[in-house]
């Protein structure tokens, strides 16, 4: 292919309007050409007078809309009445000789370029090598193409014959503009065009200056010098640009690209459009030139219409065949001539106005440009004649021969970038738009839509910023505030990525951005300015992403619960569309985009996979059509679309591939099957799948190093040649064997097939898979991703300055492609510059999970060590690496901790090890590590003066050491084993009456051991306590609390959702309040520090898979916590900043940590809009103030009273607002909460102790505030549990003949008078008999008289023998809507037995 013909560009045959854009590119609304007999080329009508409203403001889309030259002329044309036009008719016979002579020099002028130098977002245009021409000779059914309303590029070699108009396109190197081509623009040769316009003759000067019809270059002073000169040219240059015109107009149709977006109302005069506007080479056009040309075709499309239709000269050179075309034209141009002149005189008008605003400026400008442009117009005139008349021929021969095929040819050629192929044009020009320019909200009216690309001035500041990371660096972080956000806790740096889902290069020339998978965010990092942007929504680990090839559409996925895919801008980092429950069953496991980003590919994460096709654009709840999946198909993981034909798709799992074919609601799929023996050698497990460009086969890569290669399955066509059709029926061609090592990546580019190995190696491949470069020398790490930027510009070219690397060829050219980025299985990304090939390392990050976390406790660093052996430091203020160390294989780091001072840093490992290492260098302090514990080492703690350190493992054992000064290496003072359960948390303290450090643990067997540390020595550990602290729950964590109080107190989280406040002496529970409860448990502690040194204010906590923040002190009020998912596989570790300004979180197995910025005034902000005092209290009752159950509780309350005043009594009554807290109990248990003794003990101490630190005083008495508050923290926070009894039946009991657990009568009563809070006789028949209905209820509680002499009786009487859960909560509780749950909950354990 010559240079010029890929250059073609945005080309548009037509008599138009020309529309300024914002960069004064002149921009036309297409026209269907007529050739010079009058026949109008079918093209896609759109005009003012026969477009609905609403449709007019499509023109803001990428596409050129056609106005037919009909509307040009008639009877209210301005300047050309009936008489002018006969005038005209008798001028142009006695010229037509003499234009037969000039118009052979007058083609070469339309110089075809492609791109654009100023920053438009111009389409990178695609011409095939052997180019459809199409003349005026053209037969009306090949105007079907036309009808897509989309312009393609074409080579100005093809440019030319007596049936050609001269056209002139910009060059792309120089000036950027876009294409003008007008339907009776009068092209002359390069000087013309650059200088000297085509004067029309005398009479329709005249009335065109009456009119004040005036482009650009129609001066005054070019009217008196280049009169003579240019009346000799215009009535062949006439004709030529009348045949260009048609011969452009079905090329541009059949080509399938798109001009930049113009609007209707953005059309201005065309002294807005030229100003300052200049050429400086001589064979460039011009905006001016087009204006020039436009507004001449305007006033001589009439007189040499009516010239040609009366008599039209034949060529010399023309063959017979093209004369009678030609005679038959003449004579559908003189029928059609006066409507054309009718609607043409619309468009005049319009001119007319915008031309008089303007006149006199475009006079001073054209005078400045004449005597350039006419000298340099005399100078080419005679060289382009002679190439045009080879032309001519080349030309007319071409139209004889290609009628038939233009249309099919122009529906096989291969849509470019922005562009889509003919299938996917069927419809209407809107369903063009929308795929060219990219995604639309509405189908139909777009003018505000997201994709809006319009470059007019009026909606510039509408446009986003060129890609750029999209947020500001935040100012401001302390707990006063400076955050943006409304929530109290922002991500605002993730370390660390997902290496399982590949990296996405977002980089087009203005931005160096990649986008990466970060747990549950999506990161786009601008690795040239050290700048990150978080994506946020997903609310499990993100799984697939992918990106449009502009890279502005991004899309992710993630699978679990409550899945969804979300669209963003990446201009921007705004979410834009949202595909809820995209596959109910569990999310998506694989996504693509169309190359035109208008249809979404998905594949389903369930068993059962399902691919669906997305319309996301205009329908975000259901897909176009899906395909259900066979599961013996395997997990299909890999899914792409055919760039040519986007109705097709492959995808495929490690043992089968599978073809797709979609078209409406419909898809059918094939999966052909191959194995080893098919060829008689293996195969491996394929890996990615690509479709083979501009042929109707595919390759599949493999573990192995081998490329299947997929066909038609299809018998040969007519003559012994295989139909180039794409079918998705295919089946396996061959298998080649590329190379020794697995391809883990398969992609194309810039007509290279690309393969990423497991050796870590980039090769390139032709398309015949001849090796053409390799890089090999990266030392990245096996390859899981390869992605290249964008660039539309983009030209294999060798310039100035640079420095690529020669081909594997015997020529070894140069080897020339876009930068991409890799990244490989070991969590390494690494952007390589082919220029120079120059590898930069953009991360290099943990591979393995990622538990030990600490945060240094006077600088802004954080320290991150993973199972891989990678030790960091990080500054978190300037996003910065300040140390790191790899350590010796096999030393998994667990956790690690700083000394009170930073200057020393403990690590443990999972085998038991702890290293002591310089906080600055990572160099061992020690020439062997510590290694006492034959398990992993869970946690490591500093005392306060740092003279001791301990450590718990996962054998249940607590290590201390200790040294004499800080300068001293610690010694092993002892180990001991205080529980039976793993060690949940250890706290160093300070003794209230000295300074010396005190050791605490807390386990899961409900324990918490002090440990004597002033006695200990090293014969061994002693412990100072053990206590107890919990009946039923299971403590997860605990920190000492702030002194917000005058006691000294540690609070600890357990799995019911509770806070409890010990205290530190005497272990005693003095308050238990209400916790968050945000789907599961706290598992982590830790107070934030304050700047300042002052009480702590809050408190961080995490729970299973989020992160929070709580307001001290702590009272129960639940608008006073908030939390977030922070790591939905599971928070594994969190530390909070020495500032107090930041919290990190941990993932653990996603091998990432979030940093979290802190805004207090959010929580704050929340806490005050939840109410105060009583009333956030008040919502945790059921309905509240006014519901049942809080006037119930007022009854309960003052019913109280009586009790205690005495039921018979006949004094008078006191009512007060107090009662004794001996009446506590009975008010729980009337309210539904059944208390044990220990929690009513609790109650009652909080109660009673809650003054005497301040007064010395006890407590006897509650009003009724502070017991609504009581309940509400001592109940379950989420209510009695039906299962807790049938799992206390299933094991206590044994199955009975029906397979249902069931506790014998004897064995009960047993197990209640000796087990756990146990009852004593008369308790138990007292309560069994008032239970059974025996006794008056209340019993003794109410001052009833209880006989027990007959309680045995009616035990045995009342009480089955056998009993179940059903029948014990049914039967003896009164409660059926537990003996309904436990049975239903036991006939499904029955089953599973």
């Amino acid at each position: 292919m010559s240079d010029k013909e890929e250059d073609g560009t945005l080309g548009q045959t037509s008599s138009s309007e020309q529309v300024p854009d914002g960069d004064g590119l002149t921009k036309q609304k297409d026209v269907p050409d007529e050739d010079q007999t009058g026949d109008p080329k079918s093209l896609p009508v759109t005009t003012e007078s026969d477009v609905p409203a609403e449709d007019v403001k499509e023109t803001e889309k990428d596409v050129i809309w056609g106005i037919p030259d009909e509307k040009l002329g008639g009877d209210d044309s301005i300047g050309i009445s009936e008489d002018q036009q006969n005038e005209q008719n008798d001028s142009v016979t006695d010229q037509t000789k003499e234009t037969e002579k000039e118009e052979e020099g007058l083609i070469n002028q339309a110089d075809v370029s492609q791109g654009d130098t100023t920053g438009e977002p111009i389409t990178e245009l695609r011409t095939d090598p052997d180019p459809v021409i199409i003349g005026s000779d053209a037969q009306a059914d090949d105007s079907e193409e036309t009808e897509k309303g989309v312009t393609w590029g074409i080579p100005d070699e093809k440019v030319g014959g007596d049936d050609s108009i001269g056209m002139f396109l910009d060059d792309s190197e120089t000036t950027g503009e876009q294409v003008q081509i007008t339907d009776n623009t009068t092209v002359t040769d390069a000087t013309e065009a650059e200088g000297q316009e085509t004067a029309p003759p005398e009479e329709v000067e005249d009335e065109v200056e009456a009119a004040q019809i005036t482009s650009v270059e129609e001066t005054e002073v070019e009217q008196e010098e280049s009169k003579q000169e240019i009346k000799e040219g215009e009535e062949g240059d006439t004709k030529e640009v009348t045949d260009v015109a048609a011969d452009v107009s079905e090329t541009v149709e059949d080509t399938g690209a798109t001009d930049a977006v113009v609007s209707e109302d953005q059309t201005a005069p065309p002294s807005e459009v030229v100003e300052g506007e200049a050429l400086d080479a001589p064979q460039q056009s011009s905006v001016e030139e087009t204006k020039v040309e436009q507004e001449e075709s305007e006033k001589l499309i009439k007189e040499g219409e009516e010239q040609e239709g009366t008599e039209k000269p034949a060529d010399e050179g023309a063959d017979a065949e093209g004369k009678e075309q030609e005679e038959g034209k003449e004579q559908e141009q003189v029928e059609g001539k006066e409507q054309e002149q009718v609607e043409g005189r619309e468009q005049v008008e319009g001119k007319e106005e915008e031309q008089v605003e303007g006149k006199e400026q475009e006079q001073e400008e054209g005078k400045e440009q004449v005597e350039g442009k006419e000298q340099e117009q005399v100078e080419d005139k005679e060289q382009e004649q002679v190439e045009g008349k080879e032309q001519e021929e080349d030309k007319e021969q071409e139209q004889v021969e290609g009628k038939e095929q233009e249309p099919e040819e122009g529906k096989e050629q291969e849509p470019e970038q922005g562009t889509v192929s003919p299938k996917e044009q069927e419809g209407t020009t809107d369903d063009i738009q929308r795929t060219v320019s990219g995604p639309q909200t509405d189908q139909q009216d777009v003018p505000g839509s997201l994709f809006k690309e319009t470059t007019g001035t009026s909606d510039a500041e509408n446009i986003p910023e060129p890609p750029r990371i999209p947020s500001d660096e935040r100012t401001g972080t302390s707990l006063g505030g400076g955050s943006s956000s409304f929530s109290a806790l922002n991500i605002v740096w993730s370390f660390g990525l997902n290496r399982s889902v590949p990296v996405l290069n977002l980089t087009d020339g203005v931005r160096k951005v990649i986008m990466y998978a970060c747990a549950h965010v999506g990161v786009l990092y601008d690795f040239h300015n050290n700048r990150q942007h978080i994506l946020q929504g997903h609310a499990n680990p993100i799984t697939c992403i992918c990106v449009s090839e502009d890279k502005r559409w991004l899309v992710t996925g993630d699978k679990g619960p409550d899945a969804m895919v979300i669209f963003w801008d990446t201009y921007t980092g705004i979410p834009i569309q949202t595909l809820f429950d995209s596959s109910p069953d569990g999310g998506v496991v694989a996504i693509t985009l169309s190359p035109d980003a208008r249809y979404l590919a998905t594949l389903s994460a369930q068993k059962e996979q399902t691919l669906s096709i997305w319309d996301w654009t205009i329908d975000g709840e259901t897909p176009i059509c899906t395909a259900v999946l066979n599961p013996s198909y395997g997990v299909q993981h890999y899914v792409t679309f055919n760039t040519e034909d986007i109705h097709y798709l492959i995808s495929n799992s490690e043992s089968q591939c599978i073809f797709y074919h979609w078209e409406d609601r419909s898809m059918e799929y094939y999966t052909p099957p191959l194995t080893d023996e098919d060829f008689n050698k293996p195969v491996g497990r394929y890996s990615q799948s690509i479709f083979i460009e501009r042929k109707a086969r595919a390759l599949t890569a493999t573990s192995i190093g081998n490329l299947v290669v997929w066909d038609n399955h299809k018998p040969l066509a007519k003559g012994g040649v295989t139909q180039n059709i794409e079918i998705a029926d295919k089946k396996a061609l061959k298998i080649v064997r590329l190379q020794d090592r697995g391809i883990n990546v398969l992609t194309r580019t810039d007509n290279y097939i690309v393969a990423g190995d497991v050796e870590g190696q980039v090769k390139f491949y032709d398309q015949r898979l001849k090796l053409i470069y390799c890089y090999q020398e990266l030392h990245l790490g096996p390859v899981t991703a390869i992605s290249f930027a964008f660039n539309p510009e983009f030209q294999p070219i060798v310039r100035e300055n640079t420095n690529f690397p020669p081909d594997a060829t015997i020529a070894a050219k140069e080897f020339i492609v876009r930068d991409f980025v890799v990244g490989s299985s070991i969590a390494v990304f690494g952007n390589v510059t082919v220029d120079n090939s120059k590898v930069e390392i953009i991360h290099r990050e943990h591979d393995a999970s990622v538990h030990a976390l600490a945060a240094h406790p006077s600088r802004p660093h954080i320290v991150i060590g993973s199972y891989s052996g990678l030790l960091k430091t990080w500054d978190y203020e300037k996003k910065e690496v300040v140390v790191s160390r790899i350590l010796e294989r096999g030393n998994l780091i667990r956790c690690c901790t700083f000394d009170p001072k930073g200057v020393i840093l403990a690590v443990g490992f999972t085998n038991g090890t702890i290293r002591i290492l310089d906080s600055i260098t990572f160099l061992d302090e020690l020439e062997e590590p510590y290694h006492y514990a034959r398990d992993a080492i869970t946690q490591i703690i500093f005392s306060h003066n740092n003279l001791y350190m301990a450590a718990a493992d996962s054998e249940y054992t607590t290590t201390v050491f200790k040294r004499h000064s800080a300068t001293e290496p610690f010694k092993c003072l002892g180990r001991y084993r205080a529980h039976y359960k793993p060690i949940k948390d250890i706290l160093f303290g300070v003794h209230l009456d000295s300074d010396a450090p005190r050791l605490v643990s807390l386990g899961e067997d409900r324990v918490m051991v002090e440990y004597d540390l002033e006695a200990s020595d090293e014969d061994g550990l002693k412990i100072a306590s053990s206590d107890r602290i919990e009946q039923s729950a299971v403590p997860m964590c605990m920190a000492w609390y702030p002194p917000v109080t005058k006691e000294n107190f540690i609070v600890l989280a357990n799995d019911q959702y509770k806070f409890k406040l010990i205290n530190a002496t005497t272990k005693m529970c003095r308050k238990t309040l209400l916790g968050p409860t945000y789907g599961s448990p706290i598992e982590r502690l830790s107070m934030i520090p304050t700047p300042d040194g002052k009480c702590c204010r809050y408190m961080a906590y995490a729970t299973e898979d989020k992160i929070g923040m709580h307001i001290l002190p702590l009272t129960g009020n639940p608008h006073n916590s908030m939390a977030l998912i922070a790591h939905p596989n599971g928070v594994a570790n969190m530390a909070c900043s020495y500032d107090g300004n930041y919290i990190f979180t941990a993932g653990g197995s996603d091998a990432t940590v979030h940093m979290w910025e802190i805004n207090a005034n959010a929580l704050e902000a929340q806490s005050k809009l939840g109410g105060e005092d009583l009333i956030p209290f008040y919502g945790l009752l059921d309905g509240g103030r006014s519901g049942e159950l809080f006037a119930e509780l007022e009854d309960y309350f003052y019913y109280a009273q009586i009790r205690t005043q005495g039921i018979n009594t006949m004094s008078a009554r006191q009512v007060s607002v107090r009662i004794q807290l001996s009446e506590v109990p009975f008010v729980m248990r009337a309210m539904g909460f059944y208390p044990s003794e220990q929690e009513i003990e609790d109650m009652l101490n909080e109660v009673k102790f809650s003054e005497y630190v301040e007064t010395g005083q006890y407590v006897d008495t509650i009003d009724l505030s502070d017991f609504i508050k009581l309940y509400v923290n001592h109940r379950p926070a989420f209510g009695l549990a039906p299962d807790r009894i049938a799992w206390a039946f299933e094991t206590l009991g044994i199955p009975n003949d029906e397979g249902i657990a069931a506790i014998e009568r004897g064995e009960l009563l047993d197990i209640l008078q000796s087990k756990g809070e146990h009852m004593t006789e008369y308790e138990l028949a007292e309560y069994l008999t008032t239970l059974l209905g025996y006794n008056p209820e209340g019993g003794s509680s109410e001052l009833q008289e209880f006989e027990a002499d007959k309680a045995a009786e009616s035990i045995d009487e009342g009480l089955p023998f056998s009993i179940t859960a059903d029948k014990f909560s049914n039967d003896i509780l009164g409660f059926s809507m537990y003996g309904q749950f436990s049975s239903s909950d036991q006939s499904v354990q029955k089953s599973e037995n």
